[in-house]
């Protein structure tokens, strides 16, 4: 199929998607509309993204169209140009590519429409604005949590997706952690690996491929989130080392956090979402009203130095893992019940 007839077939797809929207033109300040576009809202994360998002909008007076790109960067693309088309006040983003967006970027701000970078910085584009957690934090985090249950031995680190900026900064921030121990010589990294799309059955099979190759002498495996820590202990239990072998995760995905008390993960990274989410929905709203947002600070990426919001990561393990349930993220019944 040549490219154009692809791009054509998912831009109608795109449409398609969003038929159920009247057109409309700029909404009053009063009642912005935002479009929400999401890398895969298959993804249990971003489903709560999702829906704290809206609610705190609606609250706001906003109306809020969400649009999932599963994965696929030319359907996150065709979406966006759908939602500038019918005319949304500002664009909040979960880029699949982090690097493939400057051109329809810059097209919402032909068309008066403010950017938002949700959770993933959008690179080398000029976007008006970026929320998300301190993820050099989290990968800090990460590495320090294996390095509390395995102080000394042979390390795998299991990368998110490559086309995803958090996974590098998650990198920057384990190494800040791993590099004195590494120096030290208590450490030492015997593989390391990205793992496409953050696919929990890639991971599965790069964890299997780490384990045959070091002859299953790996004492820690720093992992990035916790889908991909699922397919690393999947290993791991194959080779009856699960719960042996420490590994690190991220996001508290309720599979995530139910292994993290049953202690075959070693911790996860819990990011209050909802907070996320509802200062995003104001952030969002003051950027079409004009309201000068409250930043924490400023990050590049690649084309300008972005106005930024980064809010607090927690590590999570099985000493503190009910601080979940008083936080109202998940029931006593979601976690212990049978």
């Amino acid at each position: 199929m040549k490219p154009h007839v692809t791009r054509s077939l998912l831009l109608a797809a795109a449409m398609l998607a969003t038929t159920a929207m009247a057109p409309m033109a700029h909404a009053s300040k009063d009642k912005p509309v935002i479009g929400f576009s999401i890398d895969d809202l298959r993804v249990e994360r971003w489903s709560r993204d999702r829906d704290y998002f809206v609610a705190a909008a609606e609250k706001l007076g906003a109306k809020v169209y969400v649009q999932s790109a599963d994965a696929n960067e030319e359907r996150q693309v065709a979406q966006i140009e759908n939602l500038i088309s019918r005319g949304v006040d500002v664009l909040v983003i979960v880029p699949f590519n982090s690097k493939v967006l400057t051109n329809v970027i810059a097209e919402a701000h032909r068309n008066g429409i403010k950017v938002l970078s949700y959770d993933r910085l959008i690179l080398g584009a000029d976007v008006d604005a970026y929320i998300s957690f301190d993820n050099e934090k989290v990968g800090e985090l990460q590495a320090q949590g294996v390095l509390n249950a395995a102080p000394k031995g042979n390390y795998f680190l299991l990368g998110g997706a490559p086309t995803d900026n958090n996974a590098k900064m998650l990198r920057e921030g384990q190494m800040k952690v791993l590099q004195p121990v590494i120096d030290k010589g208590d450490v030492k990294i015997v593989g390391q690996q990205w793992t496409p799309e953050w696919d929990a059955s890639k991971a599965l099979r790069i964890v299997e491929d780490a384990l045959t190759a070091n002859n299953n002498n790996i004492q820690g495996i720093v992992a990035s989130n916790d889908g991909i820590a699922g397919g690393a202990i999947q290993a791991l239990t194959a080779q009856k080392l699960a719960g042996k072998v420490p590994v690190s995760g991220q996001d508290a995905d309720l599979a995530g956090v139910k292994r993290v008390i049953a202690g075959t993960q070693a911790m996860t990274v819990y990011k209050p979402i909802k907070l996320l989410a509802t200062q995003a929905a104001e952030l969002s709203v003051d950027l079409v009203k004009a309201v000068p947002p409250k930043y924490t600070g400023k990050l590049n990426n690649g084309k300008k130095d972005v106005d930024t919001v980064l809010l607090k990561p927690t590590m999570l393990t099985r000493q503190n893992v009910d601080s979940v349930i008083q936080d109202g993220f998940y029931t006593h019944a979601q976690l212990y019940g049978k």
